[in-house]
């Protein structure tokens, strides 16, 4: 519940005054405050600048609430932040128990690199913090129980649910803090062509001359890696006699 201010912004009554009656005008009102709309509003605010830019008075002022208002829907900062990642979750396409589980989980990958790079600050949140949110719980245990319904054991569904999240969540990691932009790929390969003769490191500086010339563009590739990853689980349900 959003708190007034206690300044006084106008002297002028909330109704129009004439001659004859007194008609009262349409009053603009914000949106109640809630632990939904606190979530959504901190999200945009790491969204614009970075989750270092998050603090409570930040948000508070954001909302244009006091900060002290915001703990009756959120307890701390940690809880702000687990709501945080249970929402950006909820983005997240999730996948049918019972379907083709290659292309839902190959739905599922690209569904969740969009959302973390839609989101940057996300993806360490993400594996960094133990997330019991609904949408959370609901997200993995349609991945366990698609994969489950496809074959997998216990075991294998454990072990490949792992392994997509640790490449899709480490690749968005690494898309996201390499120093160089995709555009500045070229120039930067030109610039460390010095630095590998050929005598030295010639798979390097082969690879390195191919991305200087345009004939390789370098950029991180997730769909080979994700493909790999399929394909390998694919040959260990076909294995089981």
């Amino acid at each position: 519940m959003a708190r007034s201010s206690c300044f006084v912004r106008s002297a002028r009554l909330p109704y129009a005054v004439s001659t004859g009656s007194v008609s009262r005008m349409p009053s603009s009102r914000r949106a109640p405050l809630s632990r939904d709309r606190i979530l959504r509003a901190a999200i945009k605010l790491a969204d614009r600048h970075g989750l270092e830019a998050l603090s409570m008075r930040k948000l508070a002022t954001t909302l244009k609430v006091e900060a002290m208002s915001l703990y009756n829907h959120v307890a701390n900062k940690d809880e702000l932040l687990d709501g945080m990642v249970d929402v950006v979750i909820g983005e997240i396409m999730r996948p049918t128990p019972g379907s083709d589980w290659k292309a839902a989980m190959r739905a599922r990958a690209h569904s969740a690199l969009a959302v973390m790079t839609a989101h940057p600050w996300a993806p360490m949140l993400v594996v960094s913090r133990i997330s019991v949110g609904p949408n959370m719980l609901a997200y993995l245990d349609a991945t366990l129980g698609t994969l489950r319904e496809a074959g997998f054991s216990w075991h294998e569904t454990d072990r490949a649910w792992n392994a997509m999240d640790n490449y899709t969540y480490g690749f968005a990691l690494q898309q996201q803090n390499f120093p160089v932009n995709p555009d500045e790929y070229a120039s930067a390969a030109a610039a460390y062509l010095p630095m590998l003769p050929a005598s030295l490191y010639p798979y390097m500086h082969e690879i390195t001359v191919r991305v200087a010339d345009g004939s390789h563009d370098g950029t991180l590739d997730f769909a080979f890696g994700l493909e790999l990853i399929l394909d390998g689980l694919e040959r260990v349900r076909g294995a089981r006699p």
